[in-house]
């Protein structure tokens, strides 16, 4: 089975919604797709209500998931760590343990030639419109995932 984890800044506005987003696109009997945060400020809590609206929106339940903070383990746990932007990719890239480790975290949008900013934008203190333009970027990066994913 190939492993997936999602990471933003608190695991309630971006790595949610990639969570949910690929998890949509690929079969659970060969994939699991999870997140978390860099941080631990929301910690054991749903999503913000803005991405499971949005995700809803768009046919994907993503209420069910729970807020957890990235671990050293994870490393041990994935075989792919997608970072939502550089701080993050910086956070997760500071605990790595070697080389190995390293090698399994890219920043998400690296997966999408079709966009120039590699950091997907913190939707947090914004409107519902940069929620629906957040899930439209993972979408569109989530499909090409997805693609690259199944034809290895």
């Amino acid at each position: 089975m190939t492993r997936i984890l999602m990471v933003c800044l608190g695991n309630i506005c971006r790595s949610p919604l990639a969570h949910g987003i690929l998890e949509s696109k690929l079969n659970s009997s060969e994939f699991y797709v999870d997140s978390a945060g860099t941080a631990a400020y929301h910690v054991g809590h749903q999503p913000d209500s803005r991405s499971i609206q949005i995700a809803k929106n768009n046919g994907i339940n993503i209420s069910h998931q729970t807020a957890r903070q990235f671990k050293v383990s994870d490393f041990d746990r994935f075989d792919y760590i997608y970072a939502m932007d550089a701080s993050n990719y910086t956070n997760i890239i500071s605990l790595a343990r070697n080389n190995s480790d390293i090698g399994k975290v890219k920043l998400f949008l690296e997966e999408n030639p079709n966009v120039s900013n590699k950091n997907v934008p913190d939707p947090y203190y914004g409107e519902m419109s940069d929620f629906e333009y957040v899930f439209d970027l993972i979408k569109d990066t989530s499909i090409i995932i997805a693609k690259r994913l199944l034809e290895d």
